[in-house]
């Protein structure tokens, strides 16, 4: 054992030396621009709920009442005796919302997107995925079994010559929506009519795009007027833009059948909380109804793009709550994520392998409840800190 913990301490020590090292950050109350940090208030601007949902008093009642009705936990997977009313309700909501003949639920976007690749390709088959995936769409890929290809970034010339080349059974086209840590978006358009020239299947990852895009909040395939032929596997989580926590998968009948006889990650684990499939209706619902949450989500878009192209910071493109400032270096992100904490800030310094080698940035997200003044302080304190995002030389390890 002391050998092991001792091989394992200098893989430790090597991360923290490269400024790679990752601490948790333990906090009280609920998600609010404000967060309760060792008893101090940070403005927050990390987090992925994105329509203020998680903490909304409906959604909150809508758990309280769901537990007391069907206590908290699932009881067992959903082909043995874990599948209640609430969560078939919520599947059938979900696919009227996606414009899907079915929706199928899971207990987590990672657990989502690793059973439905592994489910659906084999070792005959070919697997192309853009290079900024999330991770959990690589790790389906690599467990697969399949051919296993990355195109680079948006590249959909050289995504299109790849597919002509491959002889492959099957071929699955992978890449999110949004993508997590630049904030921008992938060509569904040219995307399916790539697949479709191909024979290729379409697996679109929306997880920060549900919700915030598009005029009813359907992500990015209502933003591109997609269907289901257009985008024939559509994957969304519930612990952003809806608040709660746990995954889906929309598409045909076919589909869902399929995922429910060969999904592992589906099969094989309890369901989700039936008291979260319950909060999840209700926010599904303010989702639609409430569209003042996108129309400010918007604004502040816009203010703080035209905040930070006034103090001439080096922000990313992006047109969604992910708001990046690249820095370059580790240590450099890391400098000004602890500068900004010491004015009352929580902005995350992303680094690698999170990105690529080189590309450490600030993730800023925005959430319906921020507000104008919130953004000030933000802008206010980059303002300051201005000098720090001309990064000295360093190699990244």
């Amino acid at each position: 054992m002391k050998a092991m913990d001792f091989a394992l301490q200098a893989a430790l020590d090597e991360r923290a030396l490269s400024h790679l090292y990752r601490k948790r950050l333990t906090h009280a109350g609920p998600q609010k621009p404000f967060l309760q940090v060792g008893g101090e208030p940070l403005l927050a601007f990390c987090s992925n709920d994105y329509l203020g949902l998680a903490a909304d008093p409906q959604v909150v009642s809508a758990l309280t009442k769901a537990a007391h009705e069907y206590g908290c936990g699932g009881g067992a997977s959903h082909l043995v005796c874990g599948h209640s009313q609430a969560h078939h309700q919520l599947e059938e909501e979900l696919a009227e919302f996606t414009g899907r003949e079915r929706a199928l639920l899971f207990s987590n976007g990672y657990m989502a997107n690793m059973g439905v690749i592994t489910a659906l390709t084999h070792a005959s088959d070919a697997i192309f995925q853009d290079k900024l995936n999330h991770a959990s769409l690589i790790d389906g890929g690599l467990l697969s079994r399949a051919k296993f290809n990355r195109y680079p970034h948006l590249n959909y010339d050289l995504l299109e010559k790849r597919l002509m080349q491959s002889e492959a059974n099957r071929k699955l086209v992978v890449s999110d929506g949004v993508f997590s840590m630049d904030g921008d978006t992938a060509d569904i358009n040219c995307l399916s009519h790539v697949c479709q020239s191909h024979n290729a299947w379409l697996m679109i990852d929306d997880a920060h795009g549900f919700g915030c895009l598009g005029e009813n909040g359907g992500g990015v395939s209502e933003l591109y007027g997609a269907s289901q032929e257009n985008v024939p596997i559509l994957i969304g989580t519930l612990g952003k833009a809806f608040g709660t926590s746990g995954a889906f998968v929309v598409g045909s009948n076919a589909l869902i059948e399929t995922l429910i006889q060969f999904a592992r990650t589906y099969i094989y684990t309890t369901s989700l909380s039936p008291a979260i499939a319950e909060a999840t209706r209700v926010s599904l619902s303010l989702i639609q109804t409430e569209g003042w949450r996108r129309q400010q989500l918007r604004a502040l878009i816009a203010y703080f793009k035209n905040g930070c192209q006034a103090l001439n910071l080096p922000l990313m493109p992006s047109s969604t709550p992910i708001q990046p400032l690249h820095v370059g270096c580790s240590q450099q992100a890391l400098k000004i994520s602890d500068a900004l904490r010491k004015k009352g800030m929580l902005v995350t310094a992303i680094r690698p392998p999170t990105v690529p080698d080189g590309q450490s940035r600030l993730r800023v997200t925005l959430t319906a409840l921020h507000d104008f003044t919130h953004l000030d302080q933000l802008l206010d304190a980059l303002s300051d800190l201005g000098s720090l995002f001309v990064e000295p030389m360093e190699r990244e390890l």
